[in-house]
């Protein structure tokens, strides 16, 4: 069992790197049986002879994790992201002393509880009450300790009926249910849990998230691997991002998610399809352009928080008497919708539809309305209720700080948008009534 070295890191990462072995039977970390390992030995001569003849290549080699540094503060919650393949399970396996690496040092300071995949740290055979009282075991728990929170334990994970029945018998939804219960409740000082929450169903997860934010305050240091960059955001004091096995950011979770959302997606303040057979659509409209840009300007200016925005579309209409009408989706950084719209063209659908020829669209989102960081827009092209046509990234534009001061705040907020609404302030002694224009800060 480790002692917390007071002041001192509870996680320490130096220079860690895993290389695993790829294209050959039995060159990676696995294990092998009997029967393999004696035909290895045996065929070895073989694929000398073969190797030399330039008949069969050296196994190719892949570097999940290389040089990695960091270190985690005891009560510190580290959100980690990155793109499949990137190295945050093999970084979380490593860290649970699951996988050793290759190369470098970890020193961890504390009582490791980890959620890496679904029955982490069970024994099939045995009952869930049994796993309950091995993994508190494991963490350096007194029967006592674990006893005082096996009801509450129970309780969260709702299979009270079942904490007799050997957990191979449970479903995958009740097992990660039991491990989650296990790992958040049996207070270690120090949490790993990878994206296995997604497992469960949606209020489950709602669940678990209250859960690990009781966590996350109680003073106990978190290592959280998501693709929910919500919960990072909202969870997280610090995020660190991984690509191809490198750290390459360390800093406050907005910054971190905003860059790995941003990182292939480029500004594009207007889009042009000139080839009408491969523009987005059918053969009764398609769409041929799409631009954002301020209401008194060019899709080159800047665009700020309290510039009024105008989107404009083009659709050609190729058959008459058929109606067909336009919409987007406006998605901030953190890939929330933000709203959606489409024009009313009730007076085309009632009648005998849109005619032959181009036909422009053009939608004004007020001033002080949209939050600065880079937004998205989402077109769609929608006959009948279906969808005819979408483009996931039509419009990218970039929302600055707006020069005044919203409020005398000039940080992120919370939302989606950052409206400016009309508030009324009354005096308590009710002696006059000013009216202001309030930004959405708190």
């Amino acid at each position: 069992m480790s002692f917390k070295v007071v002041g001192a890191p509870a996680i320490e990462v130096e220079g860690l790197s895993k290389r695993y072995q790829i294209g050959i039977a039995g060159g990676g970390a696995g294990y092998q049986t009997f029967r393999e390992a004696i035909t290895h030995a045996l065929t070895a001569p073989l694929r000398r002879f073969r190797f030399l003849r330039g008949e069969v290549q050296e196994a190719e080699t892949i570097w999940a994790l290389e040089d990695v540094d960091f270190s985690v503060q005891p009560g510190e919650v580290v959100g980690v992201i990155g793109r499949n393949g990137a190295g945050k399970s093999t970084l979380l396996k490593i860290l649970s002393r699951i996988t050793e690496p290759t190369r470098g040092r970890v020193t961890i300071r504390g009582r490791v509880a980890s959620l890496l995949e679904v029955g982490t740290g069970f024994h099939p055979e045995l009952t869930g009450r049994e796993n309950i009282y091995l993994n508190g075991a494991i963490l350096g728990m007194s029967r006592r300790e674990i006893t005082a929170k096996y009801d509450e334990i129970v309780e969260f994970a709702e299979v009270e009926r079942f904490m007799d029945t050997p957990v191979k018998r449970y479903s995958s939804g009740m097992q990660v249910r039991l491990a989650f219960a296990v790992a958040a409740h049996l207070e270690p000082e120090i949490l790993i849990v990878d994206e296995v929450l997604a497992v469960g169903d949606v209020r489950f997860q709602r669940k678990c998230l209250g859960r690990m934010r009781a966590v996350a305050t109680s003073g106990r240091t978190v290592l959280f691997v998501s693709h929910n960059m919500q919960a990072v955001e909202s969870l997280c004091t610090r995020a660190i991002r991984l690509e191809e096995g490198r750290l390459v950011m360390d800093a406050d979770p907005p910054s971190v998610v905003q860059a790995y959302l941003m990182q292939d997606l480029e500004t594009s303040v207007t889009a042009e399809w000139r080839d009408l057979a491969t523009a987005p659509g059918d053969e009764v409209v398609r769409l041929r352009r799409a631009s954002v840009r301020p209401l008194d300007g060019q899709p080159t200016d800047p665009i700020t928080m309290s510039t009024p925005v105008v989107l404009e579309f083009e659709c050609e209409h190729l058959q008459p008497g058929q109606y067909s009408n336009i919409n987007f989706h406006l998605l901030t950084e953190g890939e929330v919708v933000a709203f959606t719209s489409s024009p009313d063209a009730t007076e085309f659908e009632s009648a005998a539809g849109f005619p032959v020829g181009l036909i422009r669209s053009r939608c004004l989102i007020p001033g002080d309305l949209l939050k600065d960081g880079r937004h998205r827009v989402r077109v769609r092209l929608v006959r009948n209720r279906q969808i005819i046509a979408s483009c996931e990234e039509a419009l990218v534009f970039d929302v600055l700080p707006a020069s005044e001061r919203m409020g005398g705040y000039y940080g992120k907020t919370l939302g989606a948008v950052r409206p400016k609404l009309n508030w009324e302030v009354t005096p308590a002694a009710g002696a006059s009534r000013t009216s202001s224009t309030g930004g959405a800060n708190s």
